[in-house]
């Protein structure tokens, strides 16, 4: 199974380059159309050349190589140049059926062009048909032809370590006095995406990693802060492999966006930034790539989402997602899938009711406006339920390509989170950072942000700060690679933390 791709590829390579000068206009894109006398190999000397030149030049009709050379064997020259004299029979018998006038000299040039290379016109008919017959048993195999297959797999080397006896959490527990090992962690997903109208899509998402909260140090030393590396917590596996996204999207009308689904992420959604997401290209702290308050469901959760653009410069977005939203139990406790770290912390021991309306739920909207390529304000509000207590959080995210390589971004949001083990609290969070494009090679991105990700007087005795610098580097369309460099103040809001500092590099392989 593993040489099927290369078994189709070797096959289709082999039968196009032949007749690769059969491809017409409507086939090819504008840049491979090109006039008989850019055509470096036919000659130009035949009186043939002038008439194809110029019925090529009137109606655009023979396609070549974006080199402008054709690449059959040298002894095929006038098969070649058949192929070029079809692909411009089929473009003006398309014409001639639209309606549009042909003049009869080139009407008259066609058929005497037509009898000179009748034998070879023939034998290109034939191989037409035959390739036509050979598509269409790969078609009646091919593994469908509505879904597309696409994959992505991380890999990282991570290492830190802090300064210091020991670190403890936010309630003063011990977390560890040992420095932390170095890890080789993975990320895998396989995404099989189906369309059936052209604008919907169905996700199926299937992914494995490797052990979630502990495979990096950063997490191991601060598991409630968000400065986990955000690919490690998309959901953690922990070897398992397991289904990530499950959604049917549709455009009910040209503004208009729709999804639904037993397994979406509410961040996929709304909190964008093209300066700190996707993770496996910009920001990989988790608190500094998302709004960490926003989001007390974060995981794959059942749930709906909306988008409509209102006018060219406004769009609102609006998300609902709730949390074991297929598990009908009452009284649900421990580890709940789907909710940020920080809930455990705030609601240690409590239990709530699942199913899609229980009370684990979190309604998000945003407005975003967008006057430029370069420029985006964002204005959210995130309200629900977390173990059968209310939360609102209000927020901004906001960035600005101030230069063609410069550009600033920044977060911001006031919460209020009831019943907590800390009492009625409202905590707050920010984020800044700034990114440098295209650095070395085009498509690599420089980027160094910072933040504070739970600012709560009632937690600790200060404030925790995260600070992220990472580069990514793209070797191809296919392979990127980024070291990234953490560091962690006041871990866990306690004073009593010394410095978290940790270190990744950071390989993606998208196919």
């Amino acid at each position: 199974m593993k040489q099927l791709p290369f078994i189709f590829a070797s096959l289709i390579l082999s039968l196009l380059f032949p007749i690769t000068a059969l491809a017409s206009t409507e086939d090819n894109s504008q840049s491979q159309i090109v006039n008989v006398n850019q055509l470096r190999d036919v000659a130009p000397t035949d009186w043939a050349y002038e008439a194809l030149s110029n019925l090529s030049d009137r109606y655009g009709c023979i396609a070549g190589f974006p080199d402008r050379t054709y690449k059959g064997d040298r002894a095929l020259t006038r098969y070649e140049f058949a192929a070029g004299l079809n692909s411009c029979l089929n473009q003006m018998e398309k014409l001639i059926a639209k309606g549009i006038n042909i003049s009869s000299e080139d009407l008259d040039s066609l058929q005497r062009l037509t009898q000179d290379f009748e034998a070879e016109l023939a034998s290109v008919a034939g191989r037409v048909n035959s390739l036509e017959d050979r598509v269409a048993i790969l078609e009646d195999n091919q593994f469908s032809t509505t879904t597309k297959l696409k994959g992505q797999a991380i890999f990282a080397f991570n290492a830190g370590g802090f300064t210091g006896d020991r670190i403890i959490d936010p309630n003063g527990n011990l977390i560890t006095e040992n420095q932390p090992q170095a890890t080789l962690l993975y990320r895998t997903n396989l995404d099989f995406d189906t369309s059936f109208t052209g604008t919907d899509n169905l996700k199926i998402r299937i992914d494995t990693g490797s052990n979630g909260f502990n495979d990096n140090a950063a997490s191991f030393l601060e598991p409630n802060f968000g400065s986990i590396l955000n690919y490690s917590d998309s959901p953690p596996r922990d070897g398992n492999i397991g289904v990530g996204r499950v959604y049917y999207s549709f455009k009910p009308a040209e503004t208009l966006q729709v999804a639904l689904g037993p397994a979406m992420v509410a961040t996929d959604y709304i909190d964008f930034s093209q300066f700190t997401r996707p993770s496996f290209r910009g920001i990989s702290t988790e608190s500094l790539a998302q709004n960490y308050l926003l989001f007390p469901i974060e995981g794959p959760s059942g749930g709906a989402y909306t988008s409509w653009t209102i006018k060219e410069k406004f769009t609102l977005r609006a998300t609902y997602n709730a949390a074991e939203a297929a598990d009908p139990n009452e009284n649900l406790s421990g580890i709940i899938k789907g909710l940020s770290t920080f809930t455990a912390l705030l609601y240690p021991g409590e239990a709530g009711n699942g199913g899609l309306f229980g009370d684990f739920y979190q309604g998000i909207v945003e407005l975003e406006y967008a006057p430029t390529e370069t420029v985006a304000v964002r204005l959210q509000y995130s309200g629900g339920e977390v173990f059968d207590s209310r939360f609102d959080v209000f927020g901004i995210n906001a960035e600005w390509q101030f230069l063609p390589r410069f550009a600033v971004f920044g977060r911001y949001s006031y919460g209020n989170y009831e019943d907590t083990a800390f009492g009625d609290i409202e905590p707050n969070y920010w984020m800044a950072g700034v990114s440098v494009l295209d650095l070395i090679k085009e498509g690599a991105i420089l980027g160094i942000a910072a933040g504070q990700p739970f600012i709560a007087s009632e937690i600790g005795n200060n404030t925790q700060t995260n600070f992220e610098a990472y580069y990514n580097y793209p070797i191809s369309d296919f392979i990127a690679i980024a070291p990234v460099l953490q560091v962690i103040s006041n871990a866990g809001n306690q004073s009593a933390n010394d410095t978290i500092y940790t270190g990744t590099i950071r390989t993606v392989f998208n196919f």
